[in-house]
């Protein structure tokens, strides 16, 4: 009996000790939406001022396309293998780079609002990879959880990695994480002032 207890107790400190060195360098755990990465793994920040996630929306009468910063980002990898990571990024900062003036304006505004990505109360959206599969030599398929306006989904996309610089376009359902302006997803009877409910995010980071 008295070693059935100390069994129980080594397993537990083994436990805690793993959570642990998951959190201690990144705030990585074992939690199924984080990542979470072995003691082998090397953990490589991200150049953010360099790195770039660029957005197109698409109407029914044309299309609109602009920036996102990264506000923060890291990778892991071992034996040169991209295992997991997670890319923050900045909602206050999105501009439209096909518009000038007070057009601009208007519309960087109203993506700011209630009305699509709400960026006073949800500032950041976020990205984890929770786990890759090695397609070929540079080509990965990501399997992770992308969270916008506080809720969070599954996501499976392809990237291409390869000397320094990490790859991907994405595309994402804004129905999905009730952004609901325009969308013929939640209203009828739109006609041309429907805006397409698929949006595309391409991201180039630079490690």
């Amino acid at each position: 009996m008295k070693n059935l207890k100390i069994l129980s107790l080594l397993i537990s400190f083994s436990l805690i000790s793993f959570s642990s060195y998951a959190c201690k360098s990144c705030g990585c755990s074992a939690n199924k939406s984080v990542h979470s990465h072995s003691k082998n793994s090397i953990k490589k920040d991200v150049k953010t001022s360099k790195s770039t996630v660029k957005w197109t929306g698409k109407k029914f009468t044309g299309s609109h396309e602009g920036n996102i910063e990264i506000k923060d980002a890291h990778l892991h990898f071992e034996d040169e293998t991209l295992t997991g990571g997670n890319v923050v990024m900045d909602m206050s900062s999105i501009i439209c780079t096909d518009l000038e003036g007070e057009q601009k304006e208007q519309l960087e505004g109203h993506l700011k609002s209630n009305d699509f990505f709400g960026v006073k109360k949800f500032p950041t959206a976020n990205l984890e990879i929770l786990s890759t599969t090695k397609l070929s030599k540079n080509k990965y398929k990501i399997n992770g959880v992308i969270e916008i306006k506080g809720i969070k989904k599954e996501i499976n996309f392809n990237a291409d990695i390869q000397n320094g610089l990490a790859k991907a376009d994405i595309v994402i359902d804004r129905s999905e994480f009730d952004v609901r302006y325009g969308s013929g997803s939640f209203f009828d009877n739109l006609g041309d002032n429907v805006i397409y409910d698929e949006f595309n995010l391409s991201v180039a980071i630079y490690y």
